[in-house]
């Protein structure tokens, strides 16, 4: 079974894990201003994103350029992989294809440990992603335990390009902040990913 084809109710029992739902857990975050080529290329390509209005051009003409800001600003320092096969443990369940990762690595290449941060690409509906994207979170968890590397928190965001919905796993409690965050405010889009790193 692919990341995608969990359910809450099944995250829950296979992985014992608990959730809790907050409200504006990110939202105290400070805001980072976009650069200027960010907002130069956004004049374009956010409108061409939403006309196409599909769930790939949104990836690709409003996502993947806000990812790719926040691997500028953070440098070398890490990664980031967009339509990556991460195969965790197949007998669980946790493999498949990621929309977004992001990793505290300089390598390019390859997807090395710690992996911080896994954004799931929905078209409409912010809540049909979240299965997905704990399922990830879950898989990057045991990923990174499994290289040695002692990182505490797992970040996921669900998105469809406008509306930005994130969250947090620690241990086997999963902190779901029910505020969805908009593209109308970018620089605290900005700021909650960049806390991240």
């Amino acid at each position: 079974m692919p990341y995608s084809k969990f359910t809450l109710e099944e995250l829950k029992k296979n992985f014992n894990l608990t959730f809790s739902e907050t409200l504006g857990k990110f939202n105290n975050l400070p805001e980072v201003a976009p650069s200027q080529i960010l907002q130069d290329i956004f004049k374009y390509y956010i409108p061409l994103g939403l006309a196409i209005g599909s769930e790939k051009a949104k990836s690709e003409f409003i996502i993947a350029p806000i990812l790719a800001e926040i691997k500028q600003r953070e440098g070398d320092g890490i990664s980031l992989f967009s339509g990556l096969e991460f195969n965790v443990d197949v007998e669980r369940g946790l493999n498949g294809f990621c929309d977004f990762i992001m990793s505290s690595s300089p390598e390019q290449l390859l997807i090395e440990a710690p992996v911080v941060t896994l954004v799931e690409a929905k078209n409409d509906n912010l809540k049909s992603g979240l299965a997905t994207c704990i399922a990830e979170m879950v898989g990057a968890q045991i990923f990174n335990e499994r290289e040695g590397n002692e990182i505490t928190k797992i970040y996921g965001a669900v998105t469809n390009g406008t509306n930005w919905q994130f969250m947090e796993l620690e241990s086997q409690t999963v902190i779901i902040d029910l505020d969805e965050y908009y593209l109308s405010n970018l620089p605290k889009i900005l700021g909650i990913l960049s806390s991240f790193f």
